[in-house]
């Protein structure tokens, strides 16, 4: 899932909602942020503080999707800037069309961070970047309002409920971190059908892991450690609920 503009241009702050399939189908165009609640869900889990967010047409959890810089990608059809559109085309080319592995959103990164600094340039010859009307002054013209904006690590979703004095009265967020939690999940557990051996966890799991949680870019005090000295806990729980192997890294 990500926000595309005219024709289905990369975009961050404009723009509609797009969610497109692992075989590059589009599955729903033309979004709107206002009708979010139509089209996500929000589930819970007893063992996670974080919500679990899931597209409603196909249920939870079947419903999981991705955001961020490889979902932009993929769900984008052009950026709109010649480098970074033909590292896009080099990028489909290399991943048969779509780019399915997480591992790519590293890759993802530097494409977007080329059509960012593409961008910026055309944004300098822009001569509103002068206009003295850089200031707006608003007040209370709306008591319920939602808004949509791609972050660097996705698409953020903001809702707020105030009275007629601007006071909060109901908020609700669903952030890049949380439209990512299903996926992240989902990579943490085909991982460790890799790194576990019967009632073993084996050498290079916590490695690994590290890797896999670090693709999404988490923000979570996970992505603000240097490589390798993540502090991680793995306990591998057995049919009784009893800890049966464990490795972790203070």
């Amino acid at each position: 899932m990500g926000l595309v503009g005219k024709d289905g241009v990369w975009e961050h702050y404009g723009g509609h909602l797009r969610f497109s399939d692992s075989e590059g189908n589009i599955v729903a165009d033309n979004l709107s942020e206002d009708d979010y609640r139509d089209f996500i869900g929000e589930s819970v889990e007893k063992w996670s503080y974080l919500k679990f967010p899931y597209y409603k047409p196909l249920g939870y959890p079947d419903g999981i999707y991705r955001v961020g810089p490889l979902a932009r990608l993929n769900v984008c059809s052009y950026f709109g800037t010649p480098n970074a559109d033909r590292e896009l085309r080099e990028f489909r080319e290399r991943a048969n069309g779509v780019a399915t592995s997480s591992f790519l959103y590293h890759y993802a990164r530097l494409i977007e961070i080329l059509g960012c600094l593409e961008h910026i340039a055309l944004l300098m010859d822009d001569p509103d970047i002068v206009s003295p009307r850089v200031r707006a002054q608003a007040g209370i013209n709306q008591l319920d309002a939602i808004g949509v904006s791609e972050a660097p690590r996705g698409t953020l979703f903001h809702h707020y409920q105030v009275d007629e004095n601007g006071s909060i009265q109901k908020v609700n967020l669903i952030i890049a971190t949380g439209n990512n939690n299903l996926a992240m999940n989902k990579t943490i557990a085909q991982i460790a059908k890799h790194y576990v051996r019967g009632n073993e966890i084996v050498e290079g799991m916590l490695n690994r892991v590290e890797a896999g949680i670090r693709c999404y870019d988490p923000c979570l005090s996970c992505s603000t450690h240097a490589a390798g000295q993540m502090p991680l806990h793995i306990q591998l729980i057995g049919n009784d609920g009893m800890v049966v192997d464990e490795v972790y890294r203070n």
